[in-house]
């Protein structure tokens, strides 16, 4: 599934007022946190991920495996705040087209 750029622009408002669910600290990404990450977009579909760290090519290492690992989408990544959605089977986020 891919975002145009109106949903991307929804999605972006949604998550304005979202605090992060999932925090990656200095042990990086691990199964467990894959695992976190994997439960919030079940349950809440989009959701902010806050990395820890300060090198900007491993943040983007970790933004990049956490989208595959996921089969999330990428909406935005602003400092150290990922935001990702993924839509479950319930569809709690109606997009626009």
């Amino acid at each position: 599934m891919t975002l145009n750029k109106k949903q991307i622009q929804h999605l972006k408002g949604l998550a304005h007022h979202l605090n992060p669910v999932v925090m990656i600290g200095n042990n990086g990404l691990t199964e467990g946190v894959l695992a976190e990450i994997e439960l919030a977009l079940a349950h809440h579909e989009l959701i902010k991920v806050k990395i820890a760290g300060e090198d900007r090519d491993v943040k983007n290492l970790i933004v990049a495996a956490i989208v595959r690992e996921s089969g999330a989408q990428n909406v935005q990544v602003i400092g150290k705040i990922l935001v990702l959605y993924r839509p479950s089977e319930a569809r709690k986020i109606i997009l626009p087209k």
